[in-house]
């Protein structure tokens, strides 16, 4: 297995010929409303449960990039992975802020929602599984299969960030600024990585076996905890006290399936976006051919809260 490992690493390294940027952010929540596409209460919850369930996440991939990035003997991936921490990092921070002081500030308890996450995240992923230690042995094969995890919810974030940036009919809608530009600079930032998880995955020794299995695992994991976390920040608004909202409910699904149909510029639908997933599923993905890195940096470029951080940093 230790050679296998061996050959891996000398076959597989960085897929890009850019370097990455981090990008050092801030928003302004105060002028936010709750139904932040206007007239739309659904799709407005439904997309704002996106900043409960990503910083857990995105904070534990930064801790587990930062341990195996010692193994890392590709110099460019290394400093591809290095500067993904940074993004990754940012990203959580720019989503704990609409939590605190959009969300929270607008008296919806999101507690349960976050405490889900980090119970995932920081204890059902942990290098410790619940507590357990692991044996030496199991360690590599924990740390491999938890990036087989990144790689997948990568793919995924690609797809939306790419949906994100061809949406134009948020804005047509009047869809408040500040969050909707924090919507498509993370999309475009996940775009500009979309290559880093999958090359780190395979330089360690990732199977595509285990890619396939992963990939049909994660997508029911995360469909499910979007769906349940978005109804329990929709039951505690009055306008929809009588449809009871649950992730066990038939509506929640018909609701997002009656939405994105209606305009598939609102929300993604669900069985779009599990298909997808095909083209991840295939020996052959190539994460570059899945969206169009031009198009992500001619967004950051016009990002205004990448451009505010730009003007800092040159101040």
């Amino acid at each position: 297995m230790n050679l296998f490992l061996r050959m891996k690493n000398n076959v597989f390294g960085s897929s890009i010929d850019y370097h990455i940027q981090p990008r050092k952010v801030k928003f302004d929540w105060q002028n936010t409303p709750v139904d932040w596409i206007p007239q739309q209460p659904y799709a407005s919850y439904f997309i704002n449960e996106i900043n409960m369930i990503l910083p857990a996440g995105e904070f534990w991939f930064c801790r587990l990039y930062n341990k195996v990035l010692p193994q890392i003997r590709d110099e460019k991936l290394k400093q591809d992975v290095q500067a993904f921490i940074r993004q990754e990092a940012m990203h959580a921070v720019a989503h704990n802020s609409a939590n605190k002081e959009y969300l929270s500030q607008r008296q919806i308890d999101i507690q349960r929602n976050i405490e889900l996450m980090d119970w995932l995240f920081n204890t059902a992923l942990a290098d410790q599984p619940f507590g357990k230690t692991l044996p030496p042995s199991l360690e590599p094969h924990w740390d491999i299969f938890r990036l087989g995890i990144i790689a997948t919810v990568e793919h995924m974030t690609c797809v939306l960030g790419k949906y994100a940036l061809q949406n134009s009919h948020w804005q047509q809608l009047g869809a408040d600024p500040e969050m909707l530009d924090l919507i498509k600079w993370h999309g475009a930032e996940e775009i500009e990585h979309r290559s880093v998880a999958f090359d780190l995955y395979r330089h360690l020794g990732g199977s595509y076996i285990a890619r396939y299995y992963l990939s049909v695992a994660v997508i029911i994991g995360v469909l499910g905890l979007w769906v349940d976390g978005a109804a329990h920040i929709m039951r505690q608004d009055p306008r929809f006290t009588a449809k009871k909202p649950s992730v066990f409910k038939a509506w929640m699904w018909r609701e997002w399936y009656k939405t994105s149909r209606q305009n598939q510029q609102l929300l993604p639908s669900p069985l779009w976006l599990i298909a997808q997933q095909i083209d991840y599923l295939m020996p052959w993905y190539d994460p570059l051919k899945e969206a169009n890195t031009q198009t992500a940096l001619d967004y950051l470029n016009h990002s205004p809260a990448a451009k505010r951080a730009l003007q800092q940093t040159a101040a």
